[in-house]
């Protein structure tokens, strides 16, 4: 595609100069300023290009390959017409989210899914470039994710997947930032997105928490019984000693005034 513009731009000229060749002498002259004018801007045109902010631009030589030490930054930029060829990156993270079904520790099938937020590493785009190409997210992110979704899953039990997803989080952050290096990709950010279960370990777990849910509640009532019934003995015991203490203190009463009446009949008959 590239050969081909230059070509019909050529094309072009030539035929224009055929049909202007045939008219005055003078013509001829103009001609060739305006041939010489039109090829002067198509080669500066050609010869410079721009890599716009948060793009990288890295050169292919048709004769030496791939430059291996350059990596331009934003700004104007020459090169040699059909010779180099500028490729360029952007190398602002994206975000991309990935999904996984894999299986627990105990079997149970989960699909997680994960946003990751992605770039490349500027200073190895050559590298890159050789490598995956300029889709490098497309041919590694997806398996990268996957392959490491598996294995971290795989780690722990359904439950654990819930009641630790902190830990679930932070080993699949650290695998992948790990992995994605092997590749000259920078992660600035992973993140689960999504974490469930089948309908069948899910109806599962919903009617435990209901039975659990039951249990508690019979356990409350039966406590509530025993504190009820503490509550009676107690005031029960408290009731019976009142009322112990009353006779007491009648007996005590009625043993004095009896005792009083005996004495003064003694005297009485004494005297």
């Amino acid at each position: 595609m590239a050969n081909k513009e230059p070509n019909r731009f050529v094309q072009h000229l030539r035929d224009l100069s055929s049909r202007l060749s045939a008219g005055p002498r003078g013509a001829g002259t103009g001609l060739k300023l305006l041939l010489g004018a039109g090829a002067i801007a198509y080669g500066i045109k050609e010869a410079t290009y721009t890599v716009e902010g948060g793009q990288r631009a890295i050169i292919f030589n048709r004769i030496g390959g791939m430059q291996m030490d350059t990596v331009l930054a934003e700004g104007l930029h020459f090169r040699i017409p059909w010779f180099q060829y500028p490729i360029i990156y952007d190398i602002r993270a994206r975000p991309r989210k990935i999904s996984s079904l894999t299986g627990s520790k105990d079997l149970q099938m989960v699909n997680i899914a994960l946003r990751v937020l992605s770039r490349p590493v500027a200073s190895n785009l050559p590298v890159l470039y050789q490598q995956l190409g300029k889709d490098y997210d497309e041919r590694v992110l997806p398996s990268i994710v996957n392959e490491v979704l598996k294995s971290v899953v795989a780690k722990f039990n359904a439950s654990q997947l819930i009641t630790q997803r902190a830990q679930v989080s932070l080993l699949i952050r650290r695998e992948l930032f790990e992995r994605a290096k092997d590749f000259n990709i920078i992660l600035d950010d992973v993140a689960i997105t999504e974490l469930s279960f089948s309908k069948e370990y899910t109806a599962a777990v919903e009617a435990k928490q209901v039975a659990q849910q039951e249990a508690q509640r019979a356990q409350f009532f039966v406590e509530k019984a025993k504190q009820d019934q503490r509550q009676k003995i107690i005031q029960a015991e408290g009731e019976a000693q009142a009322a112990k203490m009353v006779r007491h203190t009648h007996t005590h009463s009625h043993t004095h005034t009896h005792t009083h009446t005996h004495t003064h009949t003694f005297i009485c008959t004494h005297t």
